[in-house]
C-alpha cells in the first residue's frame, strides 16, 4: 500500500453525469447556537429528546427570511492496487460537543471565481494536495436555519485526482486529513448527503468506460 500522501497511480478517466442530490441535513459549517457544529440527523433526535417538552408560545410568529448560498469542493481519488480511496477531513469547532465532523473538502467562492476554480482552491487549501478536476459530480442541495434566516445551500462537487502536494500543507479548516477507502467512507463520513455522493462516485468509477489503466505519476505527496 502506498503511504498516506502518495499520489502515484492516481490518473483517472471517468464518465459521470452531473446532477443534484436534493437531500436535507444540518450544514457542517452552520453553528448550532452553542458554539458547536451542527449534529447529524440522529444527533438531532437525541438533542430534541434531551431538551424536554417544547414550549409553545401563543401569538404571531415572525416569518423566516430566505437566502441562498453556494460552495464547491471535491472527492479526491487515488487507487491502491484496484481499490480506490478518497480524502476526508476532520472539522472541529470550538465548543464542539460531538467530536467534530468527518467531511469532504469544500468551501465558499471568492469574488469572480467559477465553481471549478473554487473547488480546486478549497480542496488544495483544506487538504494540502495539488489536484485537478477529472469529472463533475452531482451537486448537493439542503436547507438550514441560521440567525433567523432559512438558507438554501448548493454545493457543487467534482471528481478529482492528486498531482502533488501533501497533507502536511493543509490549512486550519481541518484538524486532520486522511485517505479512506470507499467501502469505509460510509461509516466515517458524518452526513448522509456526502455518503450518498461517495456512493455515486463509486458507481461512476465501476461503470464501463470508467477508470483507465492507472500509470504511476512521478510526483509524491507526503503523508499528513
Amino acid at each position: 500500500m502506498a503511504p498516506d500522501g502518495d499520489t502515484r497511480g492516481s490518473c483517472l478517466a471517468v464518465r459521470a453525469t452531473a446532477g443534484r442530490l436534493a437531500l436535507h441535513h444540518a450544514d457542517a459549517d452552520a453553528p448550532t447556537g452553542d458554539g458547536s457544529t451542527a449534529p447529524s440527523r440522529l444527533d438531532d433526535l437525541v438533542a430534541l429528546d434531551a431538551a424536554g417538552p417544547i414550549e409553545r408560545r401563543s401569538g404571531a410568529v415572525a416569518p423566516l427570511r430566505s437566502a441562498s448560498a453556494t460552495s464547491a469542493g471535491g472527492i479526491v481519488v487515488r487507487n491502491e492496487g484496484d481499490r480506490p480511496s478518497l480524502v476526508a477531513g476532520l472539522r472541529r469547532r470550538e465548543g464542539d460537543r460531538h467530536g467534530g465532523t468527518w467531511t469532504l473538502p469544500k468551501g465558499t467562492p471568492n469574488p469572480g471565481e467559477s465553481v471549478e476554480e473554487t473547488a480546486i482552491r478549497e480542496v488544495e487549501e483544506e487538504t494540502g494536495l495539488k489536484v485537478r478536476i477529472v469529472s463533475p459530480l452531482p451537486s448537493i442541495e439542503y436547507t438550514f436555519v441560521q440567525g433567523g434566516t432559512r438558507i438554501h445551500k448548493t454545493v457543487h462537487y467534482f471528481l478529482m485526482e492528486p498531482v502533488g502536494g501533501g497533507f502536511d500543507r493543509h490549512d486550519h479548516e481541518f484538524e486532520r486529513v486522511r485517505w479512506v477507502r470507499f467501502e469505509d467512507a460510509r461509516s466515517l463520513l458524518t452526513f448522509d448527503t456526502e455518503r450518498a455522493l461517495v456512493e455515486t462516485a463509486a458507481n461512476a468509477l465501476r461503470a464501463p468506460g470508467g477508470p483507465a489503466p492507472l500509470p504511476t505519476l512521478g510526483t509524491e505527496a507526503s503523508a499528513g
